[in-house]
């Protein structure tokens, strides 16, 4: 069996050790058209920052230690540019010269490659540059180190954007971000992603939102936003999002859907027999929606490979899809979701419920707990989750790792309180965030409370609803609802008399907790309540203008 791997880094690499340990007889040919063949893309910028300090810490194999371990035949700097599938040969390009491979299977790992946007004047930016790749990096490295420069603009604010805004404040500089988006982080929602907003404005960093550059002015040094506002810049990343490489798939005639992506059966065979295709480059199903989707994440893309591996070598795999779970860190916080959006379930029309939470990332008792933030998405009436996402300094990472395991096993909310966690209290809480995410989507779906979501307060009290506040005293200092009633909650059951059972009221406190159980004294007396849900911690955070200060 003769088996040719265009591309490698993350799926390609993956199919070719994978095969090799499957099949010592097989005859494996990676060729790369860059200079590296297996790199750590996802560590560029902190080689930027300086927190990676040996650019060969990047490189995880060379050509040389691929063959010595694998017996693999790696060519970097060499091209596929065509494929004859009649005759199951490709045509490679390398140092000017053409040459001619056959195949028995062509594995096609091409990745993505940055969207480069129309902007006028951009070809002839001089300082605007793109991260995916070795050659990507050094380039930027050779601006920072040598120019010496002062401002720098990150056009998107998506993960990769929220990274090089971060390493290059780092190295000293005046970063701005310009973010199409009402919001950084557009797959996260507006809520959650407001807490990095306020973590990258804490940290100097300048957000434009609801802005995009319109034009490259003095060889770059200027950038004109489409308020006719302009920003100087020395240095400017591009990071508005990947499309699919699919040129050498097209010329081949294979068949392409969203976006470009190549469309790949359960077994990663493309619409052209004995021809795959793995990674960043596919259309996946979105396990959730059931839907198309590109989901361009070094996990999915390293299953992928180990996956067709398998299945060339007689071994039933099957291409499942993925659900995109991803994370950042951005300065001292970090960002991380799974599954679905609110605003792509919106977008489906399904039923839905949200609800927030806010936590500890350990025993609050126990010295350095930092606050969670977490959402939950899901049916109220069957209890599927339909994804999360979470924010705060630590402990994230773990709490949507394990609700990304609750979707793909097909666990429900009503077996989030179920779960069980290793606790002690350096580590965690009795109530882990991800229980009590359970704990509460339980009491919507069981009808026990009764939520109103923060994008909702300003139509409710103009309807008349009026807000009861459950803090204390010394809390409203941080921030009041405008006309709010205030009651704290131990002095709530003697002070029912001054509330009116004919007024509906929407309870908060600071986290939610409180207002709950405001809730539940207030509705079996009687009174019509809501309870805002997320509380003052997520409204102050989201929409600090509607508040007043004392």
């Amino acid at each position: 069996m003769k088996v040719i791997i265009v591309g490698g880094v993350a799926g390609g690499m993956s199919a070719a050790t994978r095969l090799r340990r499957l099949n010592e007889e097989a005859q494996i040919i990676i060729f790369e058209k860059g200079p590296y063949v297996s790199f750590a893309n996802c560590g560029l910028p902190y080689y930027v920052s300086g927190e990676i300090t040996d650019k060969s810490q990047l490189l995880v194999q060379t050509p040389e230690s691929l063959q010595a371990r694998f017996n693999l035949d790696v060519r970097p700097n060499h091209e596929v540019v065509g494929i004859d599938a009649v005759n199951k040969t490709v045509t490679v390009a390398h140092d000017g010269q053409y040459s001619t491979e056959s195949y028995d299977h062509l594995i096609l790992s091409p990745g993505a490659k940055p969207f480069v946007p129309p902007i006028d004047g951009l070809t002839e930016a001089t300082n605007a540059f793109s991260l995916r790749n070795v050659p990507d990096l050094e380039k930027i490295m050779a601006v920072v180190e040598k120019q010496a420069p002062k401002n720098a603009v990150v056009i998107g604010a998506g993960f990769i954007g929220l990274e090089m805004a971060e390493t290059l404040h780092a190295r000293g500089l005046n970063v701005t971000i310009v973010e199409k988006a009402p919001h950084v982080l557009p797959p996260l929602d507006e809520e959650m992603a407001a807490f990095i907003t306020k973590e990258l404005t804490a940290n100097g960093v300048t957000v434009r939102t609801s802005q995009s550059a319109v034009a490259f002015k003095e060889n770059g040094k200027r950038i004109l936003l489409e308020d006719g506002s302009e920003l100087a810049s020395d240095l400017t990343i591009l990071s508005v999002g990947v499309t699919p490489e699919n040129s050498l798939a097209k010329a081949a005639g294979i068949e392409l859907g969203l976006r470009g992506g190549i469309l790949v059966d359960e077994r990663y065979e493309t619409s052209v027999k004995d021809i795959y295709a793995v990674g960043d480059a596919i259309v996946v199903k979105n396990q959730v929606s059931g839907e198309d989707a590109l989901i361009s994440l070094a996990s999915p893309a390293n299953r992928q490979g180990r996956q067709v591996a398998d299945i060339l070598s007689g071994m039933k795999r099957t291409n499942k899809g993925s659900i995109g779970t991803a994370i950042v860190r951005t300065f001292n916080m970090t960002a991380a979701s799974t599954g679905l959006s609110e605003r792509a379930v919106r977008l489906l029309d399904k039923p839905f419920a949200v609800v927030h939470t806010s936590g500890k990332d350990h025993a609050g008792y126990y010295p350095g707990a930092t606050d969670i933030h977490m959402k939950l998405i899901f049916n109220p009436e069957t209890g599927e989750i339909y994804g999360a996402q979470g924010v705060g300094q630590k402990g994230v990472d773990k709490r949507i790792d394990i609700l990304a395991t609750a979707i793909k096993g097909n666990l429900t909310v009503e077996d989030l309180p179920e779960l069980e966690f290793t606790y002690a209290p350096p580590f965690g809480s009795a109530k882990d965030p991800v229980n009590m995410l359970g704990y509460v989507a339980l009491n919507v779906m069981e009808g026990l409370t009764d939520m109103i979501q923060w994008h909702e307060v300003t139509d409710a009290t103009q309807s008349g609803k009026v807000i009861l506040d459950v803090r204390n005293d010394s809390e409203r200092q941080q921030g009041q609802f405008k006309n709010s009633v205030n009651i704290p909650l131990n002095d709530l059951r003697t002070r029912l008399h001054e509330l009116d059972k004919d007024t509906e009221y929407i309870i908060t406190c600071h986290s939610g907790l409180r207002s709950y159980v405001a809730e539940r004294i207030l509705k079996q007396a009687d009174f019509k309540v809501e309870n805002l849900d997320g509380a003052f911690s997520l409204y102050h955070t989201v929409l600090p203008e509607e508040l007043d200060y004392v």
